[in-house]
């Protein structure tokens, strides 16, 4: 049948007849069967377990039970349907150690399919587990957090828990695993710290995990373990449970959530906070996911021919718009927050995503905890939701407290990140000071012809390497070739530099500390771990490096003026220098931040002959940071030698 938008009569929603006329593209479903209740999924109590589906398409649904995760046949139990499209079985007893699926009829055919809810899954997540989610939790677990003020004082490490550790020289026992990075005193050539020690001597306030929630087997098979195996995990199998490769026992489902929690406690305890890379844009097949088992055609954008969209590149977009679908990554967003204590959220490909399920994540967040961040790859691109509602930089007028990664000055800093051969400011191409301009400004309108998409610094993430693409070292090595290694970690250097010292949120990839290099390889999301490893021996070889970016993380952290909270602060403050080409001067005045120092004044020189500026008449300058580069300082005069920033100070 046919639904009109007027309806004559009630649905009665306890009749399967309901819904075998209505299509899921309906402009009515959303509006006759979304289900607003708290108890989707599994309800676990030592007297008994309540199940709650979702499957408003389906004529029959079951709840099977396995008492492990590999047994052939299971115990199959009919469920009851309930209102708007859920169905519903109490089950008695303490099912604790078992597992579950759903089992649904559409049409004529039957489809098994994990609890898309599943907080516990078993290996390979191909089950969802029963248990006492409380006897996760370690020993030891808190609900304090370290302090963060605003969002400007975030400095995030981005990292991928199997490349901290795997190297043989780490020193760290739980090599790939959730608590390689919970490991004190780990020590790697020459004695340096590695691991959560050397992290947490940068002085970095956030860790930002690559996706440690359930991916596909395809990528990581957790049966296989022995065997060499890689996977950035960009590919969702079950958002809400953990992905069991990086527990010490995969077999065991509650071992991984115990491992995880122990991991954020201690990084808690050290003074770091958590932020969790999260894939809602896509999921890792479009046609063998548990949503599309569950209710076919419901969860993923179709475009108007009947294909699926795929402005994610990965073969599917995920209709955030329709009401169940946001529902559910809103809640799966609140879920990691509340459960693991996590801290932030980083959104892959956000731009696929919609605005309105966005707002909502941070509006329930800030009703959590203000302090948690969001962030995410708002990246203007294609797919089957109108353009209008999308979540990405030309909308983020729409989208307060949630932040951008800023590709802008990504290219600018360091050149085009698709062509491999472009110099970038720092490495001598021409005509990029505006756009490091714009990004030093965090993003935002800052004067005539000088803005970004930013309402607010907050919502700029500056950085100049991340996972995807060349590392830095790499991209340098293929655009200056002839170039002296000594030249080229100067280049390395100030565009670190660049990022700790501009306005907004400074991003900085885990060894970029050490001139991180994967020999070359520009997308390394399933190559040999030995191309994606931190290198400790490396670390070790270029601890001058790594000592320059703890002095720079530390010069943010002592002077506010790098951290202004407002746009209004920033149009105010900071003020652009006349410098020559391939500089870039600015001052930061009048106590910027009420900071000790009256008025900063700040060069980024990419020219290797080096600079002579005339510094404002604002009272005595005197060396803040880089006095390696100085070569005078008389008269009002700086004369400046080499590659790399200098910071003088006004007291």
């Amino acid at each position: 049948m046919s639904v009109q938008k007027e309806m004559k009569e009630p649905i009665d929603y306890g009749d399967p007849a309901a819904t075998s006329g209505i299509s899921v593209f309906d402009r009515n479903f959303d509006e006759l069967f979304s289900y607003d209740g708290g108890d989707l999924g599994l309800s676990y109590s030592a007297t008994g377990s309540a199940f709650c589906l979702w499957a408003p398409t389906a004529q029959e649904a079951e709840l099977i039970l396995y008492k492990s995760w590999q047994d052939a046949a299971g115990r199959r139990i009919p469920m009851i349907r309930d209102v708007r499209g859920t169905w519903r079985i109490n089950v008695p007893g303490d099912l604790d150690g078992m597992f579950y699926t759903y089992s649904v009829r559409i049409g004529d055919l039957w489809n098994e399919a994990v609890d898309p809810y599943a907080r516990a899954v078993g290996v390979n997540g191909d089950r969802g587990a029963i248990l006492d989610l409380r006897k996760t939790d370690p020993e030891r677990w808190t609900p304090d957090k370290p302090p963060l003020h605003d969002p400007v004082d975030a400095v995030i490490y981005e990292l991928h828990l199997r490349d901290l550790s795997v190297h043989p020289a780490s020193g760290i026992t739980h090599k790939g695993q959730y608590l390689g990075l919970a490991e004190a005193g780990t020590r790697g050539p020459g004695g340096i710290a590695t691991g959560l020690d050397h992290i947490a001597s940068l002085g970095v306030t956030h860790v930002q995990l690559m996706p440690v929630y359930d991916y596909a087997t395809e990528s990581v098979d957790e049966t296989r373990l022995d065997e060499p195996h890689y996977n950035w995990g960009y590919d969702p199998k079950n958002y809400n449970a953990l992905e069991g490769s990086y527990a010490s026992d995969p077999y065991v489902p509650g071992l991984r959530i115990r491992e995880l929690k122990t991991m954020i406690q201690a990084l808690h305890d050290r003074g770091l906070r958590v932020i969790m890379d999260v894939v809602y844009n896509h999921v890792y097949d479009g046609f063998r996911v548990n949503f599309a088992k569950l209710v076919p055609g419901y969860y993923l954008r179709y475009t108007k021919d009947g294909r699926l969209s795929n402005g994610s590149g990965c073969g599917n977009d995920v209709a955030s718009e329709r009401k169940m679908m946001s529902r559910f990554i809103v809640e799966s967003v609140l879920y990691w927050a509340k459960e693991y204590h996590i801290d932030g959220f980083r959104f892959d490909l956000m731009g696929l995503l919609d605005t309105g399920t966005m707002n909502e994540i941070r509006r329930r967040l800030d009703e959590l905890d203000p302090s948690l961040i969001t962030i995410g790859e708002g990246w203007v691109m294609d797919t089957a939701l109108a353009e209008d509602l999308r979540a990405n930089q030309r909308h983020a007028n729409e989208l307060p407290g949630i932040g951008h990664f800023n590709d802008g000055f990504r290219d600018a800093v360091k050149g085009n990140i698709f062509l491999h051969d472009q110099k970038g400011f720092i490495s001598g191409g021409i005509g990029f000071e505006r756009n490091v301009k714009a990004g030093i400004a965090g993003a935002i309108y800052y004067g005539p012809g000088l803005g970004q998409y930013a309402q607010e610094p907050e919502q700029c993430v500056n950085f100049v390497e991340c996972h995807d693409n060349h590392t830095l070292w790499d991209k340098l090595l293929l655009s200056t070739p002839g170039v002296e290694e000594e030249q080229r970690r100067a280049m390395h250097h100030l565009a670190s530099a660049m990022v700790l010292t501009s306005q907004g949120i400074p991003f900085i990839h885990a060894g970029q500390e050490f001139l991180r290099t994967k020999g070359g390889l520009e997308n390394s999301f399933k190559s040999p771990v030995e191309y994606n490893w931190l290198d400790w021996e490396r670390c070790a070889a270029h601890a001058e490096s790594v000592d320059y970016m703890k002095r720079l993380i530390a010069l943010r952290a002592a002077h506010p003026a790098f951290r202004l909270r407002t746009a209004e602060e920033i149009r105010d403050r900071l003020v652009f220098e006349e410098a020559p080409a391939h500089s870039v001067a600015y001052t930061l005045r009048d106590h910027a931040g009420g900071d000790s120092a009256q008025h900063l004044y700040v060069l980024y020189n990419a020219n290797p002959q080096g600079v002579s500026l005339s510094l404002p008449e604002l009272g005595e300058w005197s060396i803040l940071f880089g006095e390696e580069h100085i070569g005078g300082l008389t008269g009002g005069i700086l004369s400046a030698d080499g590659i790399g920033m200098i910071v003088l100070a006004v007291i």
